[in-house]
């Protein structure tokens, strides 16, 4: 779940199972509203959670974009089944 995080907040929009994107949804959104508070605690708790570069990007880029916003910051898009397995495959991206 943290290279998923991580990928998700550097690039903003993933494909991957339902599954996975519904777990990575609750973990994002914890960690957004964890950045939105911004005081060290907090920062520390994300840095020691996440990659150096994703853990900058959400304190400095992708939190302050929700400040006003009290929840569902990620949107979960079907787009079919995968070949191999029928697994349900989605994207997963912030909400603009």
């Amino acid at each position: 779940m943290k290279g998923l995080a991580a990928n998700l907040i550097l690039k903003e929009k993933i494909k991957t199972t339902q599954a996975r994107a519904k777990e990575l949804r609750t973990l994002i959104d914890c960690l957004i509203s964890c950045a939105k508070k911004g005081d060290l605690a907090r920062r520390r708790l994300i840095a020691g959670f996440l990659p150096a570069g994703a853990a900058k990007k959400l304190i400095k880029e992708v939190a302050p974009r929700y400040q006003g916003r009290a929840g569902g910051c990620t949107r979960i898009i079907k787009i079919g089944r995968r070949m191999s397995d029928g697994a349900e495959m989605v994207y997963i991206e912030f909400v603009k």
